[in-house]
């Protein structure tokens, strides 16, 4: 085939095709069925609310922790901590459902029962101490400044955002999967080579034991400043990819590191955390009313925060079309560096089809905007192949693609 005649809608069909009409019926399943997760999930954190509310837990603890003097400090700390810990338990049936039985029966998850549920305590343990040390510093705010304690909040927000992308790769990645640098070989030569030409740190490629968890075709960018690094799953490589298809994929995860994607997404978060804190100031009265909360004081008080967290989950639902329209702008963003340096359309149009399983090729556009953090599968491949039309110079031929490499 040659590029001089190329028909960049034919071969977007033809890379389709290449899933059968019972892989399409089922990835459809899958993806529209997460999108009314997101519904039951919302409707979920909303009946635990109520639970909590109406066992007065909280509101006893914070009585007996006062019950001599005011000790907001020690309050927010316990009474957030009981909190979380009370959520994650009520919330652990839903939990064993979608993220564990559901995954399993579409054969997307790898893991037996006790090793997922170990591994979800112990994320629960890691997310809870975090998420308690940020609610004593939340509570702080709101009672130095009540009126515009959503302004601090967000710069607040920032910071807990940096430092978990500072130590997560370092820190909490390693609990739960083996990171080790890429070998020798065909697949460590590509990727440097890509990497030395973008500007891109070449020393920071890693493999991981993906599979442990699931078959997914992936490779991901995390970190930020020193901790940055590339890592590719371990799956990627069994299901059959290429030196293309590897190229392809790391120059996507270089686009978010050369373009600063995650920087970007953080000063975003900012701007978007100011208005979940201002939204949840207006409106903690109104949830407060409609959860029968009547032992919880105002949004000061500690033991108000399912009240808190009833208004934020309602939110961030709310905005969901926001946020997967920037995390759409950015991977369409990285797409585009991929095309331009690593110079492999047919590699990602390859890669991004073996992704399909899990994320519907095809929807509609409405469906795109308000669900997709990643744009469609079909979209993707129609422009690396309109890029490869537009390059006849630069773009190989699909048949050229080289022979697929193990696991290094």
């Amino acid at each position: 085939m040659t590029t001089s005649n190329f028909d960049a809608a034919a071969a977007t069909a033809a890379y389709l095709a290449r899933m059968s009409p019972e892989e399409h019926a089922t990835a459809i399943a899958y993806t529209q069925g997460g999108h009314w997760l997101m519904l039951w999930g919302w409707l979920i954190s909303l009946l635990v609310a109520w639970l909590i509310i109406h066992s007065g837990l909280l509101t006893g603890l914070r009585d007996r922790l006062e019950r001599r003097r005011p000790r907001p400090v020690l309050v927010s700390f316990v009474v957030g901590l009981v909190y979380l810990l009370i959520s994650s338990v009520l919330s652990l049936p839903w939990a064993m459902y979608s993220d564990w039985w559901r995954e399993k029966a579409y054969g997307l998850n790898n893991q037996t029962w006790s090793a997922w549920l170990g591994e979800n305590l112990m994320a629960t343990a890691i997310m809870t101490l975090g998420t308690a040390a940020f609610l004593v510093a939340l509570y702080a705010l709101i009672r130095a400044a009540r009126r515009t304690w959503w302004i601090w909040a967000s710069g607040l927000t920032t910071a807990f955002i940096v430092l978990s992308l500072v130590v997560s790769p370092i820190a909490i990645e390693p609990l739960f999967n083996d990171y080790t640098p890429a070998p020798e070989g065909p697949v460590r030569d590509a990727v440097v080579e890509l990497a030395e030409r973008t500007g891109v740190p070449s020393d920071k490629i890693y493999i991981y034991d993906g599979s442990k968890q699931s078959d997914r075709y992936t490779a991901n960018v995390s970190g930020l400043f020193g901790t940055a690094r590339m890592a590719m799953s371990d799956s990627m490589f069994a299901q059959g990819a290429d030196l293309a298809e590897v190229r392809a994929v790391m120059g996507h995860e270089m686009g978010h590191y050369a373009r600063s994607h995650i920087l970007w997404s953080v000063a975003v978060l900012t701007g978007l955390a100011v208005l979940v804190f201002w939204l949840t100031d207006r409106l903690y009265p109104l949830f407060r009313r409609l959860l029968g909360a009547r032992r919880e004081g105002q949004i000061a008080d500690p033991a108000g925060l399912p009240v808190l967290g009833a208004v934020v989950s309602t939110v961030a639902l709310l905005l969901t079309p926001a946020m997967t329209t920037l995390s759409r702008t950015l991977e369409t963003d990285a797409d585009r560096f991929s095309l331009e340096h690593a110079q492999e359309p047919d590699g990602l149009a390859a890669a991004l089809i073996k992704t399909a399983e899990y994320r519907a090729p095809s929807p509609s556009r409405l469906e795109e905007i308000l669900f997709y953090d990643h744009p469609s599968v079909e979209r993707r491949i129609r422009r690396a192949m309109e890029w490869k039309a537009a390059h006849p110079e630069a773009a190989t031929d699909g048949a050229e693609a080289g022979e697929t490499v193990e696991t290094p």
